[in-house]
């Protein structure tokens, strides 16, 4: 498959950056999944698309909406009824996810070359995002493994939370370059390092 250039290239600056006086407060990175696939199941189907997912990516979604799991290589979450992200590290999900999800159960979206996945950690990571998403970002109201959907300013943002204080944000190809360079001026005042 051909290497994909991030779109993020032109505003990239790694290094630290911002206000240091308390220590880093964030740590914004791009992550580069091999897939990004948005499965979607026919009403009443729910329960047989999430089981096709914990068989095939070997993910076990928990009931209920914006319930979600990670593990190092992978992640799912759902984000709207009956509508799950999965992300797998390596590439060839879709395909997978193609075969396994018959026309019956649902459907299936490649959004590997449409997205761009942003990492947001650190101490001050709920702090950030909160100026942009009203969302509660705290470990109790979004516990590990959540993911909501969102928008800041009319661009559509899913974001999962995959640690105690880190948070990745899939975001259309497009819209990147802006979100990011929004992300690093509203850390700059708890100081951020790019990796």
């Amino acid at each position: 498959m051909v290497d994909q250039l991030s779109p993020l290239g032109p505003v990239w600056r790694p290094g630290s950056h911002g206000n240091f006086a308390a220590g880093v407060g964030v740590v914004l990175s791009e992550t580069q999944p091999g897939s990004i696939v948005q499965v979607a199941a026919w009403p009443g189907e729910e329960k047989s698309l999430m089981a096709v997912i914990r068989t095939v990516a070997g993910l076990a979604l928990p009931d209920g909406a914006g319930g979600g799991v990670f593990t190092e290589e992978k992640a799912a979450f759902g984000f709207a009824p009956g509508k799950f992200l999965v992300v797998d590290q390596a590439e060839g999900l879709f395909a997978t996810l193609s075969a396994a999800i018959t026309s019956e159960v649902g459907t299936v979206t490649d959004l590997s070359h449409g997205r761009t996945a942003i990492c947001v950690a650190g101490p001050k990571a709920e702090w950030v995002l909160a100026k942009f998403f009203a969302i509660d970002f705290s470990l109790v109201a979004f516990p590990a493994g959540a993911g909501r959907s969102t928008v800041h300013h009319d661009i559509f943002a899913q974001i999962q939370r995959t640690g105690a204080s880190q948070f990745d944000l899939y975001v259309f190809r497009s819209f990147a370059r802006a979100v990011w360079t929004a992300l690093c001026h509203a850390s700059e005042e708890v100081g951020y390092e790019v990796q």
